[in-house]
């Protein structure tokens, strides 16, 4: 057994942890890094960019084969889909991204990188698997996540994946289950019906792609429910048949069917990976999930020279939050005790379905029970939106929400076209702080989709005090 002494551990070689171990080396060169499987980001690998590769060449066919209204006519019959070229570019693509991350992996001294699994032995030590152990002053967690995986669905064998197996796949199934009607399942979803895959979704409670406000949910649940079909708050059972094929039986709301299909895809959600790093030897504050309490601007946890970070710290699980959270926790650690707060910026999250979802500031629920009756809320139906109609990407709607007595705008909640770039302009306004008036004040072009929001704007404008 290697033993070591550190200044700072690291434990998980993701985003948030190569974030971590970067901006901890500015205070001090006495830093190591663990990771247990492959260095590298989640997104780059297994989310969101191998995902994006994937709904561009669903949509390449969904417009294909949607031009009539423009009066141009294609053969339609002529257009196809190769399922092991689709796959191929996805995975060309997708290693050419994790090729840029490794690349700064690689550049960073090969003894302060150390494969294996990290546990606790106790608040100043980890051991990686039997062969190194480290007393660090200071202990960064940043293990990630891993998918949800329910106990019934084990018995489908290989027939049950999870979105890092849709990525290694060589072409594309017949037909798949999809359960979780989230981010993950909602984009992959789709993509996959939109190139030509069988694929009916389920899930619980009702809900679609994260959506909080009862009014974008029920223009969603129209929109989506065109396309595919949709089980947002089914009973279901699933087995495998005699020729190997999942069977998912289901009920709700007094129907029930069996939907049969070459796969089960599970994206009813991510859980922190803390459940096996020996948490149990810290006398630690954790949450209802078992997951350690942290600061949110210093990312200290309750011992205050161990720090937590990305998906594993249960706050934001996006990319550019594991980046921030790995940055303050790297930072605190490496200059401990020298605790500062670091930038938290205003929540922006994006569905890349089509139409896409976005949120920014606080959900509609969330700011229900903060401002009560001083909540009002503006707006829009892209239904007669110029622009948007000019595209033919007429549909969803943008709500908008702001203090009646402050005019500050609070957040807001869609589902329409290109809403990833409004959800930008809604996200510094809100942190700027910016009132609904000053909003108004900005420049709006003719004819954008942006003009749009200018009407959610003025609509809630006309409910201030």
């Amino acid at each position: 057994m290697k033993h070591l002494t550190a200044d700072v551990v690291v434990i998980g070689g993701g985003t948030a942890g190569m974030g971590a171990f970067r901006n901890a080396r500015l205070h001090t060169e006495n830093v190591y890094l663990i990771e247990s499987h492959v260095f590298g980001t989640t997104c780059a690998r297994v989310g969101c960019m191998p995902s994006k590769l994937l709904i561009a060449a669903a949509e390449a066919r969904h417009h294909a084969l949607h031009t009539d209204p423009f009066g141009v006519h294609l053969d339609k019959s002529s257009i196809s889909v190769n399922g092991e070229e689709v796959m191929s570019r996805v995975k060309s693509e997708r290693d050419r991204f994790v090729g840029f991350v490794l690349e700064d992996v690689e550049a960073w001294p090969a003894e302060r990188r150390i494969m294996g699994q990290a546990k606790f032995i106790d608040d100043h030590t980890v051991q990686i698997d039997e062969h190194t152990q480290i007393r660090a002053e200071r202990i960064v967690i940043a293990t990630g996540s891993r998918p949800i995986v329910l106990p019934q669905w084990q018995a489908l064998g290989d027939r049950l994946v999870i979105n890092d197996d849709v990525f290694s796949w060589d072409t594309l199934p017949e037909s798949v289950a999809v359960f979780g009607t989230g981010v993950i399942g909602l984009e992959l979803g789709q993509a996959l019906s939109r190139l030509g895959v069988r694929v009916e979704m389920f899930g619980l409670g009702g809900l679609i792609g994260g959506i909080s406000d009862p009014v974008v949910q029920e223009d969603a649940t129209a929109i989506f429910g065109q396309e595919i079909p949709l089980h947002l708050n089914a009973q279901t059972e699933t087995r495998l048949n005699d020729k190997g094929q999942v069977e998912v039986a289901w009920t709700q709301d007094g129907e029930s069917g069996v939907f049969t299909a070459d796969y089960l895809l599970a994206a009813i959600g991510r859980r922190p990976n803390v459940d096996n790093i020996g948490l149990e030897n810290l006398n630690i504050e954790k949450d209802a999930r078992g997951v350690p309490v942290a600061n949110p601007r210093t990312m200290q946890t309750s011992i205050p020279y161990i720090f937590i970070a990305g998906d594993a710290s249960n706050q934001l699980p996006l990319l550019h939050e594991a980046s921030d959270q790995g940055k303050i926790a790297g930072e605190n650690a490496g200059r401990y005790p020298d605790i500062r707060d670091g930038l938290r910026r205003s929540m922006i999250g994006v569905v890349f379905s089509n139409p896409q979802i976005i949120s920014v500031g606080a959900r509609f629920t969330q700011l229900e029970k903060e401002y009560g009756s001083r909540l009002v809320a503006g707006q829009v139906s892209f239904r007669n939106q110029g622009r948007s109609r000019v595209m033919l990407v007429n549909q969803g709607s943008l709500r908008v929400y702001a203090d009646r007595e402050t005019g500050r705008f609070l957040g807001a909640e869609g589902v329409g076209p290109a809403l990833e770039h409004i959800a930008h302009l809604l996200a510094w306004a809100h942190q700027q702080h910016m009132t609904v008036p000053q909003m108004l004040d900005m420049p709006f072009y003719h004819p954008v989709i942006e003009e749009g929001l200018r009407t959610a704007l003025r609509d809630v404008a006309a409910k201030l005090a």
